[in-house]
This record gives structure tokens, sequence and C-alpha cells, in this order.
């Protein structure tokens, strides 16, 4: 859906109004639409088909170093919107301690769409429900006890305005999907097996990705075996050992533990209320040795297909392809045009040059804030996942997170797993169940010994971030190969 003419026209020139009226920089985004659609299948039955449309205006306005926000879902307000905008940063600017700055940047146009050749939203009810029906049908077996299959689609289109004359123009589109099946074991508690659809990184994103049996449907059988053998196998004994993380796994260790703590916002304390901080500080940047030199770790890195794939950020600026590790070495964080500012003054050194194109708004009623983008680990020079099995003595193949704890600064965690195979020797031998295993951040990462190759690597798509307050959920996605870490913490001492 296009924006129409008129109400661009009043955009523009609420914006130099109120920016004549004092404030230091203005931007406004106008969401034509953000529509999304939900599925849900448990036991086979229909348990949810939710449909949401929505359409509106979000205004920022800094003013004496503060920020004002307003937001309407009604064309009719667009003038009221920018005027209470403006009201609430000059109230606000009463308050501040540490007065904000946008900086200067040139004024450009850009347009990002996501790669779509099927449009879910065109494809009918039935068809959809037939695809998870059958994936559902694969699945059901009667020691299984419980089943589910889900799929959501999301279609985007926000432009964007600043008081610099940016225009941008983004068309994102996004397809989600999971399906678990759960029985209980021979102690009487509940196992499971899943397996969400990821990406090669390649691609579209369109119905297409959906139904690609490589990425989602193929996996239902192998899940189930998984399972049956799962339910049977002896739990995993405390040690240390190996542990060999697969990407169902990989993503949620470099999300908790890498992502989270490089925002910048969090590492300025803006999230400690709710989310925690970051045992990262502004002097770690070119000193701390977050992990061994086969840690490289970057934001963005080029992905075509991916929800962390976006063009330009809520401030417009265009989303960069950057590394925040450089082999173990601590180089840069997720950051915003503000936030670098505040952290510069805070360090009276330039610690940072430019954003990172990471602010992100979940909704045109909430301001952006410092969000991940694609944050993923650089393939290395160990192979393939037998080529790091071949070369591990004594370790567990872990895959997809059941619980996890994490430290209220990233500092150390704890993660739960569905399944693990024992690796001795060099040769993969039995299912274990009931996996653990913990540590200390920087410790862990300094521990990593093999890095797979480019084979191994996949870009797993997280739905539901939450940070921020209100809470926002974000969309965002994780490129991981397979990553071996030694001396590590699993099992639970009895």
């Amino acid at each position: 859906m296009s924006l129409s003419a008129e109400i661009k026209l009043q955009i523009l020139q609420n914006i130099e109004r109120v920016t004549k009226n004092g404030a230091d920089y203005t931007d406004a985004r106008f969401y034509t639409n953000d529509d999304s659609e939900t599925l849900f299948l448990y036991d086979g039955n229909l348990e949810a088909n939710d449909t949401n449309f929505e359409s509106g205006l979000g205004v920022r306005v800094l003013f004496g170093g503060a920020w004002g926000f307003a937001a309407t879902s009604d064309a009719k307000t667009i003038d009221a919107c920018f005027d209470l905008a403006l009201q609430n940063a000059r109230t606000a600017a009463k308050l501040v301690r540490v007065p904000l700055q946008m900086g200067k940047k040139p004024a450009h146009q850009g347009h990002f769409a996501s790669p779509l050749k099927q449009d879910p939203f065109t494809i009918p009810l039935k068809q959809k429900l037939d695809f998870l029906n059958g994936i559902d049908a694969q699945l059901k077996e009667d020691w299984i006890a419980k089943r589910y299959v889900y799929a959501e689609f999301q279609k985007k289109n926000i432009y964007f305005f600043n008081s610099e004359g940016t225009e941008v123009e983004r068309n994102l589109a996004n397809v989600f999907a999971k399906m678990m099946v759960m029985a209980l074991d021979s102690d009487g508690q509940m196992q499971r097996r899943s397996q969400e659809l990821f990406t090669t990184g390649k691609g579209t994103r369109g119905y297409e990705m959906l139904t690609s049996p490589e990425l989602f449907s193929a996996h239902a059988g192998r899940i189930k075996e998984e399972l049956a053998q799962l339910i049977k196998a002896d739990a995993l004994e405390y040690g240390r050992r190996s542990v060999i993380l697969l990407p169902g796994q990989g993503f949620l260790q470099v999300h908790e533990t890498i992502g989270h703590p490089l925002e910048l916002d969090r590492i300025l304390g803006y999230e400690l209320s709710y989310a925690g901080g970051s045992f990262v500080d502004l002097d770690s940047f070119g000193k701390l040795q977050y992990g061994s030199e086969k840690l490289s770790v970057s934001a963005f890195g080029g992905i075509e297909n991916s929800p962390g794939s976006y063009g330009y950020d809520d401030e417009g600026s265009p989303e960069r392809d950057y590394l925040l590790i450089d082999k173990g070495l601590l180089v840069n964080a997720l950051s915003s045009r503000a936030m670098i500012d505040e952290a510069n003054q805070k360090a009276g050194r330039t610690v940072f040059a430019e954003s990172g194109g990471a602010a992100r708004a979940t909704a045109f009623y909430r301001a952006p804030i410092d969000r991940m983008t694609n944050v993923n680990i650089l393939p290395g020079n160990d192979g393939t996942l037998e080529d790091i099995i071949a070369g591990t003595e004594d370790g567990v193949v872990l895959d997809n997170p059941v619980s996890w704890s994490i430290g209220s600064n990233r500092e150390h965690f704890h993660f739960g797993c569905e399944i693990a195979w024992e690796v001795k020797n060099g040769k993969k031998t039995r299912i274990l169940r009931n996996p653990t295993y913990q540590g200390h951040t920087v410790e862990f990462y300094n521990s990593l010994s093999a890095v797979g190759d480019a084979s191994t690597w996949r870009v797993w798509q997280v739905d539901n971030c939450g940070k921020g307050e209100p809470n926002q959920i974000m969309q965002l996605g994780h490129g991981i190969p397979v990553v071996r870490f030694d001396n590590v913490i699993t099992g639970e001492r009895k």
C-alpha cells in the first residue's frame, strides 16, 4: 500500500513547522500497513487463526537534548501528533542530564524490499491450512503425547522522513514456522523435539520459503525418529567436556551472550530496570578479548534472506555490514545515532565513529531503540560437523533450547537443550536426554576451539525478541555455523 501524496505533504510540512519551533531534529515513520497472520494447530485442531492489520504515524522530536514521542492511527490528527511530540520533548528537556544529539548527516533517498515471490497474504487460507495439516499428519503417532505446528506471516510498508531531508521507503516481509512433538520418557518426564523454519541466507522470503521441504517440512520425520530414541535414552551425566553446538542451539547462545550485551543502550544502562545491563563497558572496545581468535562476529553480514535484513533502520540510517568481534577482540556495538553521541560524550573520546544502523521499533506507536540486526558468527576453516566430531575426544553435540537462565549483565548463562549426541574418541555414539551446559561468557567464548565451514552455516530466525519499556517484540536473524567449545560444565550435579 503506497502513501498518498496528501499525507506525505502534510508530514513534510509538519516536520518543517516543528523544526522552526526550535526542534533540533524531527523524524516521522508512517506505516501504511502492518499486517500479521498466525495459524496454530495443536494436536490437529486449529487453535489460532489470528489476523491483524494496523496503520499509523510515529513522530520523534529532539528538543533541548531530550526526546519527545507521539503516535496516532488517525490521519485526521497528524498535526496534533507533531504538536504532542514537541510538547513531550520540551517537558523532558527540563529533566535531561545528558543532552542527546543526532549529529549532522546528509540527506538521502532510499528503498528496500524483502525478496519475495509469493505474498503469503494472497494465498487462500485453505491452502495454508492444508499444508500445515499435511505436516501434522506426518507427526502423528499413538505414542506421541502432544504435537503442534504453526506459521506466522508479516508484511509492513513503512515510509520514513526526517528534518535533514532523508526519505526512505521499506517493504518488509517475514515468514516464521515451527513444528514440535512431545512424548513421555521412562521416568514420566515430557521430552520434545522441534524444528523451526530456517534459511541459508539466500533466496526469497515469501510463501515459497515455507513450502521449501529443505527448510522446514522435510524435517518432520527426522524429529519424530529422534524423539523415539530420546524417550528411551539415558540422561547426560555431570562433568566437563567439549560441547558442539548446532545452529539450532548456537543461535540462542549468540543471541543472549553476544547480541544483547553488545546493544549500546544496554551498555549505557537504559535496560537495567527491565532486561538487565551488560558486563561490557565503554573501555572494553578495542581491549576486551571476548573470545578465542576463531571468533569473528558480524552485524548484518550482507544476508539477503533474514528477518534481520531491513535495508534502513528506523532513523533512516542504512543497515551496515561490520564486525562486532574481530578474531576474538571486541571492536564495535549495535548502536543508533543518539546513543553513539552519548557514549562518546561519556567516554570523553570517539569510541564509535558512526551509527550501527540498529535503531528499530516494533510498530508505529513505539519509539526506536537499539536492537539486534543479524548478529552472526562468521564461518571458519574447521570443516563439516563430521570433521569437528572426528577431532573431538570427549563431548556432546547439542541442539535446540528448552530452557535458559542468563545473568543480569549477561556475564554468565545456563542452557537446557532438547537433545544431545555423545561423542567419544571422534565418533558420535548414543543419544542422551536432559542435556544442560553452563559457563561464564568471556571464559566460554575463549574456549572456542572449532568453527565449521560455510556448509554448516544456517540463518536461524527469531520472531519474539523482547526488550524495552513498554515491551517491544522484534524480529531478527542469526547466521551460525557449527561451533565447538572445550572444558565446559555439562549436566546437573546430583
